[in-house]
């Protein structure tokens, strides 16, 4: 299994902790891991190039395509911001903007469906859950399979700082979420809520006037005949 982690900071805080505390927990069926740090990522212009005359034509597709290669490669895939704000680092965000034309609305690469997605965060006060379900919402419209999030509020401002009784409940968690990843693992099949979306979605292709990139994606795929990506 292939782990690629996009990580949205560079300190190795408490939510670095924690994602290496659910890869120990992973590590016989992990057997590659590729991290990302997009800390200094190019801000999306608003150009829409890339959705219209396809993601090659982003002013910064090779930057882009660098990743977005090795997310298509992986088995799994994570996610992992400190709660900056109420919300994910703006450096992550960056990244995560420049794939608005992976989403199921437009040319979700097929693979995705076959994946599960990780997204987890800290907050020194509050906000973390919401965080991580902030970064799941982007999994879930790639239309990767399974999705699964998780937030701590460990009340430190540093991983050394956090209190013994909230490390030991933090890895209780992790253990508990490993396990859920293993068995979504063993099943494959994408969610009922992701195949539910790209129903609607394959509805809305079939009557796209508006972008013939779009449609000649969703076409070429099958996808508007009988061909299902989760097959």
């Amino acid at each position: 299994m292939k782990i690629v982690i996009l990580h949205g900071q560079k300190h190795k805080g408490s939510t670095w902790n924690i994602v290496n505390m659910l890869l120990y927990q992973l590590q016989d069926e992990a057997n590659e891991i590729e991290e990302f740090y997009v800390t200094d990522f190019p801000s999306c212009i608003g150009c829409f190039r890339c959705f219209y005359e396809g993601e090659q034509c982003c002013p910064h597709y090779e930057s882009v395509n660098a990743i977005a290669v090795s997310l298509e490669q992986a088995d799994m895939i994570f996610l992992e911001s400190p709660c900056y704000c109420m919300g994910m680092s703006g450096q992550l965000k960056s990244f995560l903007d420049h794939m608005g034309y992976r989403w199921m609305p437009h040319r979700p690469d097929g693979k995705m469906f076959q994946k599960i997605g990780v997204t987890l965060s800290t907050a020194a006060g509050m906000g973390s859950a919401k965080t991580a379900k902030e970064m799941k919402r982007h999994l879930f419209y790639w239309g990767v399979g399974k999705q699964f999030s998780y937030g701590a509020n460990v009340n430190a401002s540093s991983w050394s700082e956090v209190s013994q009784k909230k490390k030991t409940g933090i890895k209780r968690d992790i253990a508990k979420l490993a396990y859920r990843i293993k068995k979504a693992a063993r099943r494959g099949n994408p969610s009922f809520f992701t195949k539910l979306l790209f129903y609607m979605m394959r509805l809305s292709q079939k009557d796209n006037s508006w972008n013939p990139a779009d449609r000649t994606h969703w076409e070429e795929n099958g996808w508007l005949g009988s061909v299902r990506p989760w097959k």
